[in-house]
């Protein structure tokens, strides 16, 4: 069943979103040539401590960390380390999370570390995070689940892809309800499959953690002998872009996004719901 919540509810989630946008904003500064990925997921439990939450990462199913650092043939999981030294020219997705009062926040980001990235690369970021833009603008009331999943779809699928070929929608992750746990019903994928069906219709207290996962190449992945990092099969780099989002009376609030998406949503004509923490 999908939890449906009140605007209090939202408005602790918001709090619970920030502080993931506050670890957003650390790590991306740490995310720097010579640093490690345990480096990185220091800075992040440095930030949950400044703001007295919890890490809604570190122990789920044993997770071993506080975030996940995936980077480049990584499309997501990848656990933190002293061994993984970012170099210039890599790309890492970091995702991470926060529970305030029992409610939590889910986001992700792809970085680019140093300088000198290929254009192929740097359009991957943009597609993946694009995507995730147009899913967010689909929650709107009376829409359903598969339009969110349409719109990814379809604007990933319109992009051309530098050197030709089609870029790879990750199938087997996707993203997720979101409220007193981390992975609630429904699931959400980035694509149409018609077998699922038309999914829920969305109203107010919706809450989803839309989380687009796209690689240079295939949509297939395999999970390392560690059980938890996921990779590509064919070996090509991947961007993971995620918000977690509330649908509300007064239309959609970004949880995640330091200005609750309002910049991004306005290119599509939408006014976001007032923010309880302005």
């Amino acid at each position: 069943m999908v939890q449906i919540k009140s605007p209090e509810q939202i408005a602790k989630m918001r709090e619970a979103g920030l502080v993931v946008a506050a670890i957003h904003r650390a790590t991306r500064e740490a995310a720097v040539p010579g640093a490690t990925t345990q480096d990185l997921d220091q800075v992040a439990r440095k930030v949950l401590e400044e703001h007295g939450a919890r890490s809604n990462f570190l122990g789920y199913g044993g997770f071993p960390a506080t975030i996940c650092t995936s980077v480049n043939e990584v499309v997501v999981h990848g656990i933190p380390d002293e061994k993984t030294v970012l170099a210039d020219g890599d790309i890492i997705s970091i995702d991470c999370g926060a529970i305030v009062d029992g409610w939590h926040g889910d986001a992700a980001y792809t970085a680019f570390v140093g300088s000198g990235h290929a254009p192929e690369l740097v359009e991957l970021s943009r597609v993946t995070e694009e995507s995730m833009w147009a899913g967010i603008a689909a929650m709107k009331q009376g829409n359903r689940l598969v339009d969110i999943s349409r719109a990814i779809e379809t604007y990933i699928r319109r992009q051309p892809k530098p050197g030709g070929g089609k870029y790879g929608i990750v199938e087997d992750y996707g993203g997720h309800g979101i409220g007193t746990e981390m992975h609630m019903d429904p699931h959400l994928l980035n694509y149409v499959e018609r077998r699922r069906g038309k999914g829920p219709k969305l109203v107010p207290g919706f809450c989803l953690a839309i989380e687009p996962m796209v690689s240079l190449g295939t949509p297939k992945t395999e999970v390392l002998e560690d059980d938890w990092t996921v990779i590509t099969t064919d070996g090509t780099w991947s961007s993971h872009w995620e918000h977690s989002v509330a649908l509300t009376e007064q239309g959609p609030l970004v949880l995640t996004a330091e200005d609750g998406g309002k910049a991004k949503l306005a290119e599509f004509g939408i006014t976001t719901a007032p923010d309880p923490a302005a």
